[in-house]
């Protein structure tokens, strides 16, 4: 297997392009779209109503985050100013880019998308443990320590990336039981401060 090359063929899209990081940096946009992913097409007024902003504002957000391709408008839904949005058929494996790939000025975009995303899986964490009392069947945990070369932990990453393609469903093609679960990965060098 390629070192960049999931499992089952799908390339890797890498986010390279700064404009679309800086879409995805905003907390609201990224609230949007978790909100479309789990529960499907919504319409500007109903999610200023579930994140408590106006609609001008989530139209605008919304209209950002279809410049960029993460949604797109339901024009057999949609009627005079009701706009219906749903997620876009994106690929399944979405990467941050390293920092070289970025010119030196686009830098801190990826800094903040980093940033956003993570405040994110903290908050995540803070949640682990509740949810693990209510269902430990839906909530799991794994924490390890293993001593790997770099290229050992990229061939482990790109079978972790695989695997979660293997099990995951989209909405439409899930069973009906199958519920959404968040799914993190961390890795940070342990021997350092």
């Amino acid at each position: 297997m390629q070192e960049d090359e999931t499992k089952d063929g799908d390339e890797p899209f890498i986010l390279d392009d700064p404009g679309r990081l800086k879409a995805l940096a905003h907390p609201m946009r990224r609230r949007m779209l978790t909100h479309l992913n789990i529960h499907g097409p919504a319409t500007s007024t109903t999610l200023g109503e579930l994140l408590g902003a106006k609609t001008g504002t989530t139209s605008y957000h919304l209209r950002q985050l279809e410049k960029y391709g993460f949604i797109e408008e339901i024009p057999e839904r949609s009627s005079g100013r009701e706009r219906w949005w749903r997620r876009a058929e994106l690929p399944r494996d979405m990467r941050f880019p390293n920092p070289d790939q970025l010119a030196p000025e686009d830098r801190a975009v990826l800094t903040e998308f980093l940033r956003v995303g993570f405040e994110e899986d903290r908050a995540l964490v803070d949640r682990f443990p509740a949810a693990y009392r209510t269902d430990p069947d839906w909530a799991k945990g794994s924490r390890g320590l293993a001593r790997m070369t770099k290229e050992e932990l990229n061939e482990f990453y790109n079978a972790y990336i695989a695997l979660l393609l293997q099990y995951s469903r989209r909405q439409e093609d899930a069973s009906p039981d199958a519920r959404p679960v968040y799914i993190r990965l961390f890795t940070l060098p342990a021997d350092e401060p």
